[in-house]
């Protein structure tokens, strides 16, 4: 049995804090995608927000997501692992973007 003081607990040292998951979000407006962020990791969250006129989505090219974006609309995904993540919108192909991840 582990017996410790509380004077004892006052110098152990600090454990790292986990870094806190981020939502990222790229709008969708005139027929593009914005800018795609900077900095995201395994775990943050990105959200589209679609400022056009038209029903977009955001569907990864290897189907790690699909965010279906109505006018008006936002959607996301949580990234769940590192890599490169082409996209594009299903009903305008022509409408690409692309999601580097972080571990």
């Amino acid at each position: 049995m582990l017996l410790m003081s509380a004077g004892a607990l006052a110098f152990a040292p600090a454990l790292p804090a986990a870094a806190a998951a981020r939502t990222h979000t790229i709008v969708v407006d005139k027929m593009k995608f914005g800018p795609a962020p900077i900095g995201v990791r395994v775990g943050d969250t990105v959200a589209w927000v679609n400022r056009d006129i038209f029903r977009h989505t955001a569907t990864a090219r290897n189907g790690v997501f699909d965010v279906d974006l109505q006018p008006g609309a936002t959607g996301s995904a949580v990234m769940r692992a590192a890599g490169t993540f082409p996209y594009a919108c299903r009903f305008h192909p022509a409408m690409t973007g692309q999601i580097v991840v972080a571990a």
